[in-house]
């Protein structure tokens, strides 16, 4: 389904992960502003959605972040460290419209693929924040695992 606008889409109302651990993250998340889910296991964690690829319609997923400069930096991988890519890169990378929300902000951004310096650059500012990334990237090896930039 091709979307005219992403400014006619209903943002306020995305679907959410399937009932477990996710979505209770992110009903916790919504209900309280980000103060209870914004630190997640002791690190940072954002709300992005994305425009589904093939509906048009919103789909909100919880991420840990690495801010730099106003710029919220995120990783592509799955939660579990599975191979491929996660459905909300694959939405980006079709509608790279998306709405950010950091605890009680929530703001229209822009969501790109760091380029190779980029990466280079913010890696280690992800890793730090969640070692496990590093498991994940060597499960992947080869590919890469992209990094994900949202500027609003």
């Amino acid at each position: 389904m091709a979307i005219d606008s992403p400014t006619t889409v209903d943002w306020d109302h995305p679907a959410d992960p399937p009932a477990g651990q996710l979505s209770t993250h992110v009903r916790a998340y919504v209900d309280t502003s980000g103060a209870d889910g914004h630190l997640w296991h002791g690190v940072p964690t954002l709300l992005l959605t994305t425009l589904d690829r093939f509906s048009g319609r919103p789909v909100r997923t919880p991420l840990i972040y690495a801010k730099d400069d106003g710029r919220h930096i995120v990783l592509a991988t799955a939660a579990d460290g599975t191979p491929g890519v996660p459905s909300w890169y694959r939405n980006l990378t079709a509608h790279p419209e998306v709405r950010l929300q950091v605890g009680a902000l929530t703001a229209q951004a822009r969501a790109r693929t760091a380029t190779p310096a980029e990466r280079e650059t913010y890696w280690e500012a992800v890793t730090a924040l969640w070692p496990a990334y590093e498991d994940h990237q060597a499960a992947a090896a080869p590919r890469e695992i992209p990094l994900v930039i949202i500027e609003r």
